[in-house]
């Protein structure tokens, strides 16, 4: 039997437990595992959906060819139109299921943290992360994501000298992970009065907003403490010790999370952002050790990587990584990234066809 049918009956197999699973009182009444079979189940149903229409398209083979056996010459040439149609669509069908098998980042369907910077440029750096913000924020809302921000620290000028947040949705990390690296903008500031261009950058990283399964964090690697938040933020702020800080000792990752309504919203909030850093910071030691290339060829998720340049005077966008230009610069800050983040997928599934992953 065809390797890619086994693999597709497995599929149905899972998919169809885990309906069955799903309609059980004792799952039903526990909101995390039914929330983590619901997220499995979301994630193999593109496959079991292809599954069924390649079990539909060659029965109507299977009948046609039975019909071409009538005596009715009618019956006999609408058998063959039907057999014709079925098995052009079976060669499209064939393409959509062979990109569904290819090797999937087992972190593509999790939640991501997404973390912007500013950098070279002083407040121009800063101002151009808030416009990372914006631009991020509208592409999620355009995928039905939802974002909700962590972390943050407000420049004086404008914009984020950091901001951290959360976006949650189905392949949330999928869509996002190959925005790590530094992002260069070429435009004329605001407080330039001669209008010449200069060149700012912020960074950006993004985490998997993996499970507590994923990472062991043992209580005593952790130094968590308490002091009051400062800055904007309302009437609460400067009143109570509701800001929290972890310290992950091992690592040195440090973490300080103000923006929650309470103490307890922000050490939670403070444990996730760790968790998620904690796990890409083992995670890259121990690729690096086998040898491994951190996510693809198309980038390493390095701050110091230019990946991408905006250039507001020319309209333009550029994706260095993959050779990719688009003279839409107005229309991708407006979080229409579909085009560059597709042309990245494309990229790095003809990355593991290339290297036989399948």
């Amino acid at each position: 039997m065809d390797a890619k049918i086994i693999k597709l009956e497995e599929i149905e197999k899972r998919y169809l437990e885990i309906a069955d699973l799903m309609m059980q009182d004792e799952i039903v009444s526990d909101v995390k595992k039914y929330t983590k079979l619901s997220k499995e189940q979301a994630k193999l149903k593109a496959s079991y959906d292809a599954y069924q229409n390649y079990k539909k398209y060659n029965k109507i083979i299977e009948d046609g060819q039975e019909m071409l056996n009538e005596s009715d010459e009618e019956i006999k040439q609408m058998a063959q139109m039907e057999i014709e149609e079925a098995k052009q669509e079976l060669v499209k069908l064939d393409k959509h299921i062979e990109e569904l098998l290819l090797p999937r980042d087992p972190e593509d369907s999790y939640d991501c943290l997404v973390e912007i910077r500013g950098a070279a440029g002083g407040d121009e750096g800063n101002i151009f992360a808030g416009d990372l913000f914006r631009m991020y924020s509208y592409y999620a809302d355009s995928l039905g994501y939802k974002v909700e921000v962590m972390e943050s620290s407000e420049s004086e000028a404008g914009g984020y000298a950091l901001i951290s947040f959360m976006v949650k949705g189905l392949d949330a990390y999928r869509h996002f992970k190959f925005e790590s690296g530094a992002h260069r903008v070429q435009r004329v500031p605001k407080t330039e009065t001669q209008g010449r261009v200069h060149t700012s950058t912020a960074t950006v990283i993004v985490f998997p907003d993996v499970e507590e399964e994923d990472v062991e964090i043992p209580d005593s690697d952790l130094e968590i403490e308490t002091h009051r938040a400062s800055g904007a933020g309302g009437q609460h702020i400067n009143k109570t010790d509701s800001a929290v800080r972890i310290v992950h000792k091992p690592t040195g990752i440090t973490v300080n999370c103000q923006d929650g309504r309470n103490q307890l919203a922000n050490k939670e909030t403070a444990l996730r952002i760790i968790r998620a850093r904690v796990y890409e910071y083992y995670k890259q030691i121990k690729e690096e050790q086998e040898g491994a290339i951190r996510r693809s060829k198309i980038g390493t998720g390095d701050r110091s990587e230019k990946i991408r340049t905006y250039n507001y005077p020319q309209n333009r966008v550029s994706d260095h990584r993959i050779g990719l230009t688009i003279n839409q610069l107005d229309r991708i800050m407006e979080g229409k990234l579909d085009d560059i983040v597709n042309a990245l997928l494309e990229n790095d599934d003809k990355e593991k066809l290339l290297n036989d992953h399948i």
